[in-house]
């Protein structure tokens, strides 16, 4: 993939097959510490001790329709080939959190991408699903919470006209806000 928003949609894809109804997801970059990190959390089915340890092979998948997995796996490539790290924690029931780090500066490191497109999407295409999207950069931060947008959209389903375009403009202005445009 060209860009981690779209590592974070397959990620999020991962989380929602597992029957998620509660998707945390964090963008957190500190320039001070020259570092890019993801977190993905979710409420879904988890996985045992055996499919956590096989997670990260592209060559296993629970999928019936196809024999490899390749989310994972390049999403740790990207993140251990800038010299940042990669885990996964799960507990089957209970959920799983997928955390990736990068180095911010190095060469490899690919650029975030579309997050407002790929958040968006996200929430207008699951709307039955409680997402709550964290932006950070240099300690600054805002917080996009789907249960707050409910209440404030009252019965307009998201993915009516204007809700998307409220959904979408919030992402856009809020991320201008905290980062002040920054290309990461």
């Amino acid at each position: 993939m060209t860009e981690i928003s779209l590592n974070i949609l397959d990620i999020v894809q991962n989380s929602i097959q597992a029957d998620a109804a509660y998707i945390y997801i964090e963008v957190d970059v500190n320039t001070n510490e020259d570092t890019f990190t993801v977190f993905v959390e979710d409420d879904g089915c988890g996985m045992s001790p055996e499919q956590l340890a096989q997670a990260a092979d592209p060559f296993y998948t629970t999928r019936t329709t196809r024999k490899v997995g390749l989310g994972l796996p390049f999403f740790k490539q990207a993140a251990e080939s800038t010299g940042g790290n990669f885990s996964i924690l799960s507990e089957l029931g209970k959920g799983t959190l997928v955390q990736a780090q990068f180095v911010l500066s190095h060469i490899d490191r690919m650029p975030l991408g579309d997050i407002n497109g790929t958040i968006t999407t996200l929430i207008l295409f699951n709307q039955d699903i409680s997402f709550r999207y964290v932006y950070q950069y240099n300690g600054q931060s805002f917080v996009l919470d789907t249960e707050d947008i409910r209440r404030t959209l009252g019965d307009i389903p998201f993915d009516a006209p204007e809700a998307a375009e409220y959904i979408a403009s919030y992402l856009d202005e809020n991320k201008r806000k905290v980062d002040g445009g920054a290309d990461i």
